[in-house]
């Protein structure tokens, strides 16, 4: 974080701090989001900062690597599943905006053609196979299904990697 502070501070871009210092900017992106860099990065980026590598040193040792992992992952993993929960919504309003749309057309359009009473009756079907399409998504938002969810993802992913669960 102090990286990008200090780059942020001088008004720089990664991609100009990047060619400061020598560094490729995924290399500038990996150090901000908290991952250490090594030595020579660090002493690559005190040079451009004009700052003495032991403060830069410093902060890159207090990051501690695996307990913030395990919590940006869970974050990643709830954040993941509130984005699921929002597109399904997003997904409802549509379907409701849309469906009820078409079903007032098909009520308004009916006198103006003279035709019979069966034609309003036509916006059921794309309700219908849209509806089968929004329940499926509603299902998979909110993992109500016992199969393909995170469980079962997570058990796929360990017997992919050949651990014991």
């Amino acid at each position: 974080m102090l990286i990008q502070k200090l780059r942020l501070r001088k008004g720089w871009s990664q991609e100009q701090l990047a060619e400061l210092s020598g560094l490729s900017v995924r290399t500038i992106q990996r150090i901000e989001q908290g991952h250490k860099a090594s030595a020579e990065t660090l002493k690559s980026l005190a040079s451009v900062f004009e700052t003495d590598f032991s403060s830069l040193q410093a902060e890159s040792d207090m990051n501690p690597s695996l307990p913030a992992r395990g919590i940006a992952n869970d974050e990643a993993l709830a954040l993941r599943q509130v984005r699921r929960i929002r597109g399904f919504y997003k997904h409802l309003m549509i379907y409701v905006l849309v469906i009820g749309g078409l079903c007032i057309y098909g009520l308004l359009i009916q006198p103006l053609t003279g035709r019979t009473s069966h034609a309003a009756w036509w916006p059921l079907w794309p309700a219908f196979g849209w509806g089968i399409g929004l329940l499926a998504h509603g299902l998979s938002a909110f993992e109500t299904l016992p199969f393909l969810g995170a469980d079962w993802e997570k058990r796929q992913v360990e017997k992919r990697l050949g651990r014991k669960l």
